[in-house]
């Protein structure tokens, strides 16, 4: 089984790949969605969160707006909340793994945002980088509720530049066009890897 590392910075159209991985029969495990259900009712990390960060504690959730602005150009505290998040994302990623190996499929997707500045290049087999022109990144960006430039700057000050993304990654799909051009870069890569014709040599993957 082939386990594949998808990314890239904000606003470079990550979302919609996983999308189109999924509609193209491979499952994909979402970090991002696996945070939201640690921190919503009866989560496994509310306690935690709750201790370290009781201002964002709302009834039996952690409010991830309030959370997000504590920690928010604090280094110091964002690295306390990704010492209780990071692990328990990692144990799911090892489950959704080990339940495909189980069922024997032949590739899975771990979409991971912070896949490079977290070292989770080392347990997987190759990284696909989604990427666009930084002006479309922008526009992207700055559309979303509540963005500012300062929050925009802060977040790419915290991420690895896109162009050392795409010199480190296996595959590189460009995101800055039409997304009928985006499924057909997936489905070339996807049929590459069903066949078992990899982009780059496969790294060895430790474990999870």
């Amino acid at each position: 089984m082939i386990v594949v590392g998808l990314t890239g910075s904000i606003g470079m159209g990550k979302s919609n790949a996983a999308q189109v991985l999924r509609k193209l029969g491979v499952p994909v495990h979402d970090a991002d969605a696996a945070v939201h259900r640690l921190m919503a009712p009866g989560g496994r990390a509310v306690r935690k969160v709750g201790e370290l960060f009781p201002q964002a504690v709302s009834g039996n959730r952690i409010d991830r707006k309030v959370l997000g602005d504590l920690v928010f150009g604090d280094t110091p505290a964002l690295r306390r909340l990704e010492g209780v998040l990071h692990p328990l994302v990692r144990q799911s990623s090892r489950a959704f793994v080990a339940a495909a190996a189980r069922r024997r499929l032949p590739v899975v997707v771990l979409d991971i945002p912070l896949l490079y500045e977290s070292r989770g290049e080392r347990s997987v087999d190759l990284v696909i980088v989604v990427s666009a022109p930084r002006q479309i990144q922008r526009q992207r960006v700055l559309a979303r509720p509540g963005m500012t430039e300062e929050k925009f700057r802060a977040i790419l000050a915290r991420q690895v530049p896109d162009v050392e993304k795409r010199r480190r990654a296996d595959y590189v799909v460009l995101t800055g066009g039409h997304r009928g051009e985006t499924y057909r870069q997936l489905l070339k890569i996807v049929t590459g890897l069903m066949h078992g014709t990899p982009g780059r040599a496969r790294r060895r993957r430790p474990g999870l």
